[in-house]
């Protein structure tokens, strides 16, 4: 028999469900490149353990490009995210977020 789990924030189900207690430490900047290149953004040491799926839950942070405006609790509803920067005058946004899970 299959232990399953509930994911919080999520209807699916896994049987396996695990909470870094040092998640908390920030995971390095995406810096902004055109064209949009791949970068690493998070490492797991998960020994004993194969990372399978990523899902960007949770609340995100974000820079104003050019006006330096702080963008706080962003989630990705649907992968994507949209918001209006007073100090640039402009619309900003995140959106078709792509990421690889590649073992070292």
């Amino acid at each position: 028999m299959r232990e399953e789990n509930e994911l919080s924030g999520s209807r699916g189900e896994a049987n396996f469900v695990w909470r870094c207690k040092n998640c908390k430490m920030a995971p390095k900047p995406y810096e902004q490149t055109e064209p949009p290149k791949q970068q690493t953004v998070i490492e797991f040491d998960c020994r004993g353990l194969e990372f399978t799926a990523f899902s960007p839950e949770g609340e995100w942070l974000a820079d104003g490009i050019d006006s330096g405006t702080k963008f706080e609790g962003i989630e990705f509803q649907d992968g994507e995210w949209f918001d209006y920067d007073e100090k640039a005058n402009d619309e900003v946004s995140i959106k078709d977020l792509k990421w690889d899970i590649k073992r070292a």
